[in-house]
């Protein structure tokens, strides 16, 4: 089951923080904050995902998470081939590299990354 883009949003501050109580985690959102409420809401939703657990100490929730940012976007990276470019990571590579502001220096970056791909295969 995928997350939403606040589940997304807070699933990037529990990645960043490795670990983080509640407060830790409301501290890393920029102004305008979420209520408590909702953030344990979300993290509730993202335990029952599977993403998300914790360990309690008293009356305090220590979360961390059990899904690796990798892993996490790799999937939706191969979702996005698969569904929207009929599985042609070619067609992928034309569209990002066609209709994203790169400038000359990232496009290079990729492509010596491509090239050292290439290499190891």
């Amino acid at each position: 089951m995928p997350l939403s883009k606040t589940e997304e949003e807070l699933m990037n501050i529990l990645w960043k923080l490795n670990k983080a109580f509640m407060k830790n985690l409301l501290d890393s959102y920029k102004e305008p904050k979420p209520a408590t409420t909702t953030v344990a809401t979300l993290l509730k939703r993202m335990t029952d995902k599977g993403f998300v657990a914790y360990n309690s100490f008293g009356r305090s929730r220590e979360y961390y998470p059990l899904v690796k940012k990798e892993d996490y976007f790799s999937k939706h990276v191969n979702g996005l081939i698969k569904n929207f470019f009929d599985n042609s990571a070619s067609q992928f590579a034309s569209f990002f590299t066609k209709e994203t502001d790169l400038t000359k220096e990232q496009l290079e970056d990729l492509k010596r990354l491509i090239d050292s791909e290439i290499k190891k295969k």
